[in-house]
């Protein structure tokens, strides 16, 4: 069960974030997931699918070029922990705030709960502080 939880995990960052697939936010979310520790860029709390699928849109807009790279992940029973990395271009504009052509380079943290298949919890702790920092935000 932990290696098929760990492969959810795995297709969440390769195909809805480094491929921009958002129908695969569909296929591994619940409707009724609940998510932590998330914020949009006016500091408004992401926590439904529906926000999260505006959201990804919005963030995907801004940095199309988004690549998600796995460091670590780890599986018991229910739940999944990866540590990432993540480097992307700020090429499009995010509420307002033209594109800076700016790279960006974090990383983060990702704990999921699946059942059934899906994710239906997923608390998230990903360095966006330094992020607005390099694109000269804060």
């Amino acid at each position: 069960m932990s290696e098929q939880n760990k492969s959810i995990l795995q297709r969440w960052f390769d195909e809805v974030w480094n491929k921009g697939n958002s129908e695969a936010i569909n296929e591994l979310i619940t409707d009724d997931i609940k998510i932590h520790g998330l914020t949009d860029v006016v500091g408004s709390p992401v926590t439904t699918a529906a926000e999260f699928r505006d959201y990804h849109a919005q963030l995907r807009k801004a940095f199309p070029d988004i690549v998600v790279t796995i460091d670590d992940i780890f599986a018991e029973g229910d739940k999944v922990v990866a540590r990432c990395s993540i480097e992307a271009s700020h090429t499009g504009e995010l509420h307002g705030i033209a594109p800076t052509n700016a790279p960006v380079d974090f990383k983060g943290m990702a704990i999921v709960k699946v059942k059934n298949g899906k994710i239906v919890e997923a608390w998230n702790n990903f360095d966006f502080l330094k992020m607005s920092q390099q694109l000269g935000l804060i």
